[in-house]
């Protein structure tokens, strides 16, 4: 489970990493990344002077599957982020996209795409 401060719950945070981030797709999802605040603007999330934590946010459409699946998938997705949070910096906004092949495929499977679509958005592997 992703903590409550590393949770991206607002309509607007998703539509600012959405649209004006940048993306990286694989056949099972999609990871949108917008680093941290580009300079002149505030977060109002933010308490005081410390930068924000790096947030993320799924999103996993019915076309995924049922009600059962979604959840499934859903669950994997926030327990793998959990652990790669940290290599996004202060104040990043990152929405995961599941496509509708995520609904069959395995824990490995879905590992392995995030940390592909993570490693191209962070610069580590070119397209």
């Amino acid at each position: 489970m992703l903590p409550t401060e590393n949770r991206l719950r607002r309509r607007e945070d998703f539509a600012a990493a959405v649209r004006r981030g940048r993306r990286a797709g694989r056949p099972l999802l999609v990871v949108h990344y917008r680093s941290g605040l580009v300079s002149g603007e505030t977060d109002p999330h933010a308490p005081g002077e410390s930068a924000p934590p790096a947030r993320a946010g799924f999103v996993v459409s019915k076309a995924v599957g049922g009600a059962v699946v979604r959840n499934l998938v859903k669950r994997r997705l926030r327990h793998l982020m959990r652990d790669r949070l940290d290599l996004f910096p202060a104040g990043s906004l990152v929405v995961v996209r599941a496509l509708p092949g995520a609904g069959e495929a395995g824990h490995d499977q879905l590992a392995r795409d995030l940390d592909t679509a993570v490693r191209r958005l962070l610069g580590g592997v070119p397209r």
